[in-house]
């Protein structure tokens, strides 16, 4: 019972020297409008100071003082750092809006006009060049088939086939 313990308090002591950094972009077809859903979960601490360096400010991701302008910041990054691209046809995303849930940024994104697509590329180096052991989980639903992948740094994209 003490080897146990004793493993345990390594794995939490191991944990806080050295954080897990990840988000998830979900992305799924709608058939019926045939509309691409995307939704990205990212740390708020981590997306909040990579958009304060990049924009060389300072604010409250969670309360923001002008959300407008945080929404800005944050479209402004994903169009950068997340790009789809549907049976090798670039779809623009228009970024909706974030919400927070926890200690997680949710960002949603739509692209209208898309057809049930046969191969999805996604290229995701959200939040790459701050963390060197960053992972980027990639969830693709198609016709209710989803299909699951992982990008890790510095790996940024994928192809996912229905």
């Amino acid at each position: 019972m003490g080897l146990l313990l004793c493993k345990w308090w390594m794995t939490v002591w191991l944990t806080a020297l050295h954080p897990f950094y990840a988000s998830v972009t979900e992305i799924t077809h709608n058939a019926g409008k045939k509309e691409l859903e995307v939704s990205c979960r990212i740390f708020a601490d981590d997306l909040e100071n990579t958009l304060k360096a990049q924009n060389k400010t300072s604010f409250d991701i969670t309360h923001p003082a002008n959300r407008k302008q945080v929404e800005g910041y944050i479209a402004a990054y994903l169009s950068q750092h997340l790009a789809i691209a549907a049976d090798g046809k670039n779809i623009p995303l228009h970024f909706i809006g974030y919400k927070i849930e926890e200690d997680a940024v949710w960002s949603f994104l739509e692209a209208e006009n898309v057809p049930t697509p046969k191969k999805i590329q996604v290229k995701n180096d959200i939040l790459y060049a701050q963390h060197p052991t960053q992972t980027n989980m990639i969830h693709v639903m198609v016709n209710g088939e989803r299909k699951s992948t992982k990008l890790d740094n510095p790996k940024a994209e994928c192809v996912v086939e229905f």
